[in-house]
């Protein structure tokens, strides 16, 4: 797809914009729903399959799916024209990223913040900075993309091989890093969360695609069909939030410091891996419309799916899911500040 048609013209959206400000929102009517409504975290807790809550199953499909929609799996042969910046992207994104989260969380959670955080807690929120750590970011970098005026086409391409990637490596990095972790970990509710919120969604969206190209055009599903799902992303990303938040209340009341201690590693785990990413390509002299989204995509995370499992392998209530939560607050102010540095750092690549 011509991915320079859908973005032109669109940068951050009023709720992409103030994505902060909606999940803070979110946090305060999910808590107070939990404090003085309790009957409906009572009632969501009763529909649950093998570890899965239904309605948050169904929320995180309406977040995941509409992203799924926008990729052009044929658009992958054009990498093999600049394979460099498709490099500097999965080798970041899967080689160096989950485990330079792991040692950064466990740095912070087990050592710096030890007094702060009791250990049961600790390695719960490792294990959410680990779900976030091994799953790189496949929709908002296009935003992130066209803020930094990146080449659309091989954004689309970059996107579209972490995709698939996720379908194969996501599951074992997260199994091993937990098991280093000493994470108990259920294989048959891992398995089943990759096939719910990678395979299923990605395989729908792939032949959605397909079949509305084929019977009505690109045109139409670019400026039609897909904007049907306007906001439908994000407005299931709010919901499951307040979900979460309504489980979550009584830890938050008891620990708002532990929301604060989350936030540190994720946020110097996302600097850490931009420069490496973006570094990388400067040495490699890799244009800036390619260097700056090959950054983003390792720098943002695929927080949907991050959140998705969390619930799925350690519950609503548990750290692990907070943990994920607290990523979606600090993802937008952190990733429009990389924004700010790679426009203003574009002539390092002027001449290349």
């Amino acid at each position: 797809m011509s991915e320079s048609k859908e973005v032109k013209g669109k940068g951050l959206g009023v709720f992409e914009r103030y994505l902060t400000l909606w999940v803070a929102l979110c946090i305060v009517v999910g808590i107070l729903i939990g404090k003085f409504i309790p009957v409906i975290p009572q009632t969501l807790n009763k529909f649950e399959y093998y570890n899965v809550s239904l309605p948050v199953a169904i929320l995180i499909w309406l977040m995941i799916y509409p992203m799924m929609l926008k990729i052009d799996f044929s658009s992958i042969v054009t990498a093999t024209k600049k394979p460099k910046g498709l490099v500097v992207t999965c080798v970041t994104n899967w080689l160096i990223k989950p485990f330079t989260m792991y040692a950064i969380a466990a740095f912070f959670f087990k050592v710096v913040f030890k007094a702060f955080i009791p250990a049961n807690l600790a390695t719960q929120y490792l294990a959410g900075a680990v779900l976030l750590g091994a799953a790189p970011c496949t929709a908002m970098v296009f935003v992130w993309s066209y803020l930094t005026k990146g080449d659309p086409a091989y954004t689309l391409v970059q996107v579209a091989v972490n995709d698939l990637i996720i379908l194969i490596a996501f599951t074992p990095i997260v199994a091993f890093l937990l098991g280093v972790s000493d994470v108990p970990l259920s294989y048959g509710t891992l398995i089943l969360s990759t096939i719910l919120f990678v395979v299923i969604p990605l395989g729908s969206g792939f032949l959605t695609r397909n079949a509305i190209v084929k019977n009505r055009g690109l045109d139409y599903f670019n400026n039609v069909f897909l904007k049907k799902f306007d906001n439908v992303t994000i407005m299931g990303l709010l919901l499951t939030l307040v979900i979460i938040f309504s489980f979550q209340g009584e830890i938050i009341l008891n620990n708002p410091l532990h929301i604060l201690l989350i936030a540190i590693p994720l946020t110097i785990q996302t600097f850490l891996i931009f420069a490496i990413a973006y570094g990388w390509a400067k040495l490699w002299k890799l244009p800036h419309n390619i260097a700056a989204p090959a950054g983003m995509i390792g720098a943002s995370n695929f927080f949907e799916l991050s959140v998705a499992v969390a619930i799925a392998l350690f519950g609503l209530t548990s750290g692990a899911a907070l943990a994920t939560v607290v990523g979606v607050l600090v993802e937008v102010p952190v990733m429009l500040t990389l924004v700010k540095i790679a426009n203003n750092t574009r002539e390092w690549f002027k001449e290349q």
